[in-house]
């Protein structure tokens, strides 16, 4: 268990003064010395905290014979009857004229309301440009200023002050000097600041003793939980809140990926909580990654392990959009971004996960827009390197592309934590869909689950792009609207999940004749497919056009082997792409254009080869040939040596164009019985041509050109 101080030990009551004397004692003591060696101080501050810090800030400068002039702005006296009172502005430009031109020497003016200078982006105000003369027109001035976190200032007034404090919460080591012994009975015997300071860490002092002297409930408890949760409740503000999100129970699949967070992130800080050594704890807090960087395909559920991480960690959630916080005025993205980390540390434990990172962190130098993107990496790094290491504020960035991340964010210290989330497998996806069967009340048949599963192994129809978690909960949603438009009672089928995905997609209507040439070309692809040893079995044919920019595809089961490729396997593969071909000449004598892309594929990988694998054949030496017009300055090529690479290129292609002839002449029946089963069905899953694959005899090894 963490370090438990004795209740006998903590101060029986704290007035608001003695809190942020105990808060402060280093930060009022850093300020009292610079006004004694003439340096004018900026203080940035909660305004709550203000006055109460001046105040002690004054007492002590007292004892060394220093006078103040506070100027707030606030008129001295009632305007006369009938008169207009003047404003705030009016009343504090006057006092500040009065200030600087009248004898002063001995004494330190105090602005405690800086923001009235500036407009919510930094600007200044149109009374502000008659103030600034008077804060530098009498060099002899010794000013103290309080600026709101929330408030940027303009560089022309933050110049005047050479010393800065700033103010942000409180610290660990003092906390214990901030609750009292009645507070440290709602929270069981002796205080624990360890476990305290998690909740808190945001909260100034002021504010904190006003928490504290709100917690109800009885003293001793023997569970503190319902107390923190008061502490964490008062601390959440505006849209801030705490995700209700379990990482194990309502997230589907991804062991490998929940494992990692459990053991890097979640268990580190569980240990932490066990320690009651204060060096232990320091230790483990240095080892935890501040900044992480969750990438994948869109859809596959990065934001939504961040909320589940923080749900875990009873931490508030600021999700920013990347490119809502660009600003086309100078300052202002960085502002923003300056604005979300103050309320991230005022509201701690919390993670702020930056959605689409790369959209404003982009490696430098590949920036096309007007550069603020350079200038907002820098302040999110100052940011996240301003941190205190008790402090329990992550940064999450999630994106698509994290080739293109700035390499400065991805250096240790900074985002070290990279977390892969790839599309679902099997299992994943059989996950996911089973917690949205039980949500949303679907009644999914074993079978119906087992097709839908398959069946999100495709391309999504229409897009060709895999099934995200987000593209499963889209059917299961579909499955639940169609349930409650049909009234249905009964468990949900394998033709209820076809009709989900199918039943509005945006089909070309081909004509029989076209059917029967798609039909064919496809048929051609499979039949070849089936007599390559080294091609990945067929999961499923289609002509109903369903995949974006095809009229029909054969769908390839993973190979077995994804790691290691072949000669063997790259050549079966231009043999499969001659089939559709070779299959539209052998039973149509005719060919279409559909197989434009096929050929293109095939020349590239012949060319691959010859070229640059060493595996063109006999009559070419084993090294790396580059392609003509590739890297020409680099390896002149002369024309006899180019000649020999086309002309082996050639071969390549004419060999397998050959073999994949020579199998649909032999195999004519069968190519012929595929395509009418298409034609009739239109879609064939692989145990609907079972039946037409080649007998389980050992297959003969192809010659390999």
């Amino acid at each position: 268990m963490s370090q438990r101080i004795p209740e006998e030990s903590l101060p029986t009551e704290l007035t608001p003064f003695q809190a942020v004397e105990a808060a402060y004692p280093a930060e009022l003591e850093r300020t009292r010395e610079a006004l004694l060696r003439g340096l004018p101080v900026m203080v940035e501050a909660d305004k709550e905290l203000t006055p109460y810090f001046y105040k002690c800030l004054r007492d002590r400068l007292k004892k060394d014979g220093k006078q103040f002039l506070y100027l707030d702005g606030r008129a001295a006296a009632e305007p006369p009857p009938g008169m207009p009172a003047p404003s705030m502005m009016a009343t504090l430009i006057g006092q500040l004229r009065d200030a600087v031109r009248g004898a002063v020497r001995e004494r330190i003016v105090v602005l405690p309301h800086l923001d009235l200078l500036t407009t919510s982006s930094g600007g200044l105000t149109s009374e502000a440009r008659e103030v600034i003369p008077l804060l530098y027109e009498n060099p002899e001035m010794l000013w103290v200023g309080f600026k709101d976190p929330s408030f940027p200032l303009p560089r022309v007034i933050e110049n005047l002050f050479p010393h800065k404090e700033t103010i942000l919460g409180v610290s660990r080591e003092r906390l214990r000097h901030l609750v009292t012994q009645r507070e440290c009975r709602k929270f069981g015997r002796g205080l624990q600041p360890y476990v305290l300071y998690k909740h808190v860490s945001g909260v100034n002092a002021v504010r904190l003793r006003r928490l504290l002297g709100a917690i109800t409930g009885e003293d001793y408890p023997s569970d503190a939980r319902p107390a923190y949760a008061q502490l964490r409740s008062a601390t959440l503000s505006g849209s801030l809140n705490v995700p209700d999100l379990d990482l194990r129970a309502d997230i589907g699949g991804y062991s490998q990926v929940k494992d990692r967070l459990q053991r890097e992130i979640l268990d580190v800080l569980a240990h932490k909580d066990t320690l009651s050594d204060p060096e232990a704890v320091k230790r483990v807090e240095g080892l935890l990654p501040r900044g992480m960087i969750f990438w994948g395909p869109p859809g596959t559920g990065k934001t939504l392990f961040a909320k589940a991480m923080a749900s875990s960690l009873g931490a508030a959630v600021l999700v920013v959009s990347g490119p809502e916080l660009k600003s086309r005025w100078v300052g202002e993205s960085e502002e923003n971004l300056r604005q979300i980390f103050v309320r991230a540390r005022q509201a701690a434990p919390s993670i702020i996960i930056f959605d689409e990172l790369d959209s404003f962190a982009s490696a430098r130098g590949t920036y096309t827009g007007s550069g603020v993107e350079h200038s907002m990496v820098n302040q999110l790094l100052t940011e996240m390197d301003g941190f205190r290491k008790e402090e329990l504020v992550f940064v999450v960035g999630t994106t698509n592309f994290v080739e293109s991340l700035d390499p400065a964010l991805l250096r240790p210290g900074r985002f070290e934590f990279q977390l892969c989330i790839p599309y679902p497998n099997n299992t994943d996806r059989r996950a996911i869909l089973s917690i949205y069967n039980e949500k949303l009340a679907l009644g999914m048949t074993e079978r119906a689950l087992d097709y839908a599963v398959k069946r999100t192994g495709d391309r999504v129809e229409g897009t060709g792009t895999r099934f995200s978690g987000d593209h499963i909960q889209a059917l299961c949603r579909a499955l639940a609207r169609r349930r409650l438009r049909e009234g249905a009672q009964t468990p949900t089928e394998p033709v209820d999940v076809e009709r989900a995905l199918t039943d509005y997609l945006d089909r070309p209507a081909l004509t029989p004749t076209e059917e029967r040439v798609v039909a064919t070309h496809e048929a051609g692809h499979a039949v070849c497919a089936l007599f390559c040893p080294s091609a990945p079995a067929i999961d499923r044919i289609s002509i109903r056009g369903d995949l974006a920019g095809t009229l029909g595809f054969v769908q390839y089961a993973d190979p077995a082997h994804r790691h290691v490729v072949t000669r063997g396997q790259l050549l079966d593969s231009i043999c499969m792409l001659f089939g559709g071909r070779e299959a539209e000449a052998l039973l149509l004598e005719d060919l279409s254009i559909g197989s434009a892309h096929d050929l293109e594929r095939a020349t590239e990988i012949a060319r691959e080869l010859v070229e640059e694998l060493g595996m063109g054949g006999d009559g070419l030496p084993v090294r790396r040939f580059d392609a003509p017009g590739r890297d020409a300055d680099r390896h002149a090529l002369s024309d006899a040596t180019r000649g020999t690479l086309e002309a082996a290129i050639l071969e390549v292609l004419e060999v397998q164009r050959a073999r994949a002839r020579d199998i649909l002449r032999r195999e004519k029946p069968r190519l012929v019985a595929l395509r009418d089963l298409l034609l009739e069905r239109k879609v064939l899953d692989r145990e609907a041509f079972v039946h037409l694959a080649p007998e389980a005899a050992p297959q003969k090894e192809p010659a390999h050109g």
